[in-house]
């Protein structure tokens, strides 16, 4: 959440992520055409700089290996063989730390760290290839999302863990990526990004102003080429062979694609695939590729062939995170709250919060919108000259007013232009600033109330309220006699349309009964 640097991109952003999205997308358009034309400042947003200063210290130093306790006879997450001067290592280790940055680093969990050393071993020993070495990183990000970089980098985000239902799933999303590698459709996508114009750019960036910064500005920089149709299409022949040699289910592909035209769905509408973060906007699960993926595990034999290991992946991946982490803040219901900032506000009822990378959009009726991020105030600068400073155009200077908001200095003012009017509001921390943005058709009489509504809501959280916020989690249940779809979606927390998410994680058929000792994927807190 909250980087500040592009105040339109968020309301571009939230079309992708409101189920309503050919209402919102006609919206957000509107709201992108009048506010690009009145916000000029790109300087702000700190609200996570605490955390990219972290990740950039740490990504010269971490190797893209996650290793499992020595005490642990576990297979590592790099392979055992060793391939001496392989020149695509170069290659994957230098773009290797800005993946860190752009997926929020490594994400530890020993269980998951285990599964997934137990299916590279097993899917190397009888790949075309056994001596590349494979360095497997799980990505601390909610999407859901796996790839690989030259040189045998391989990532799998935490998301797509909590996705998938058992190895021979997540084995099929690794071999597919591994196929890539040896197949060099790493190195060709790679010669479309130009490495040495990146690295030029993001030294310039990360020496050119704030390490946290511009270290942001750097990872939302990079881009993961889309590789073509007929790579696509190459590396699901050769992936599935390979689960299939490796005594997994070769099913898995096509029921995990599956699973993810699902859940895309349910995320997003018919704006899921411009995410450039998930899996399917570089890995099109077309029914055409669903039923080649069938028709390549048919070579197997009948559905049911082969292992699964259902039971020991969701005990792995038992207490994984599901969601935002604390860095990012969280949307519960009507309210977002940051615990590492320690500030809360709500959103009035029949408006929609949604957590982007950037900013915090609030959407409701009648084309009002709210969008909140951060910057820093100059020094020696006050609230009132910030907002007369030029960062918003068509500001009527006679409306700023400074006053305070729930103890916090803050100050006021309207802007104009082309059929919109917006409502700004500044809140002073210390030297953290915090932005409403409210826009709205000059028709529209509600502006104030809403924006008022939403500010004032803004305020400092306490230490007990900050200790209660935790984040969202897989937890695996065992049910009970007596416990169906209805009692087991009603136990979840922190998520909407709780029975339709409870189906698509669980890749439960619509009239699939759920029986005593079934194991189950929940989320909550």
């Amino acid at each position: 959440m909250l980087q500040g640097k592009q105040v339109i991109s968020g309301y571009k952003e939230l079309a992708r992520s409101n189920r309503n999205s050919g209402l919102i997308r006609k919206q957000i358009a509107k709201f992108s055409n009048c506010l690009s034309a009145r916000i000029n400042d790109c300087s702000g947003g700190h609200l996570r700089s605490f955390k990219f200063l972290a990740i950039a210290g740490l990504a010269v130093l971490l190797s893209g290996c996650i290793i499992p306790d020595a005490s642990d006879n576990s297979p590592s997450l790099t392979s055992s063989w060793v391939r001496p001067e392989d020149p695509q290592e170069d290659i994957g280790a230098k773009e290797h730390p800005l993946v860190l940055v752009k997926y929020g680093g490594e994400y530890s969990n020993t269980e998951a760290e285990k599964i997934i050393a137990v299916v590279v071993s097993k899917l190397v020993a009888v790949s075309d290839d056994p001596s590349r070495v494979y360095k497997i990183s799980i990505l601390n990000s909610p999407k859901v999302n796996a790839f690989a970089l030259p040189g045998g980098y391989l990532y799998v985000t935490r998301g797509l863990l909590a996705l998938a239902n058992d190895s021979s799933e997540l084995a099929a999303v690794i071999a597919h990526e591994m196929a890539h590698v040896s197949s060099n459709h790493a190195i060709l996508r790679r010669e479309k990004l130009s490495s040495a114009a990146l690295g030029e750019q993001v030294a310039t960036e990360v020496l050119g102003g704030s390490a946290a910064g511009q270290v942001a500005i750097a990872a939302n920089q990079i881009r993961i080429s889309k590789f073509s149709k007929d790579q696509e299409l190459q590396a699901d022949a050769v992936g599935i062979r390979m689960i299939g040699r490796a005594g997994f289910d070769p099913f898995a592909a096509a029921r995990f694609l599956e699973t993810m035209n699902a859940y895309r769905a349910w995320l997003a509408g018919d704006q899921a695939e411009e995410d450039s973060e998930s899996f399917l906007s570089s890995h099109p699960a077309t029914p055409t590729r669903i039923e080649l993926a069938k028709r390549h595990a048919r070579f197997f034999g009948a559905p049911g062939v082969g292992e699964t290991e259902r039971e020991r992946y969701l005990e792995g991946i038992d207490g994984i995170l599901y969601g935002d982490t604390a860095d990012e803040g969280f949307v519960r219901g009507q309210t977002f709250s940051h615990a590492s900032l320690g500030v809360s506000f709500s959103a009035p009822k029949g408006f929609r919060i949604d957590n982007q990378p950037k900013a915090v959009m609030i959407t409701g009726p009648a084309d009002v919108a709210t969008r909140f991020d951060a910057s820093v105030l100059p020094s020696g600068k006050s609230l009132s000259a910030y907002l007369k400073s030029g960062w918003i155009t068509g500001l009527d200077n006679n409306s700023v007013r400074e006053e305070k908001l729930n103890g916090l200095p803050s100050a006021t003012g309207v802007a104009h232009g082309e059929g919109w009017r917006f409502r700004i509001r500044v809140i002073r921390d210390g030297n953290q600033l915090y932005r409403f943005v409210t826009a709205a058709p000059q028709t529209n009489t509600q502006i104030d109330l809403v924006s008022s509504n939403i500010t004032s809501s803004f305020r400092k959280l306490g230490a007990l309220e900050i200790a209660s916020l935790k984040p969202l989690q897989v937890k695996v249940v065992k049910a009970l006699p007596g416990q169906g779809r209805k009692y087991l979606a009603s136990r979840m927390r922190g998520v909407d349309g709780k029975a339709d998410l409870l189906e698509i994680i669980n890749s439960l058929p619509k009239d699939a009964a759920i029986k005593p000792g079934d194991q189950v994927k929940l989320i909550s807190d």
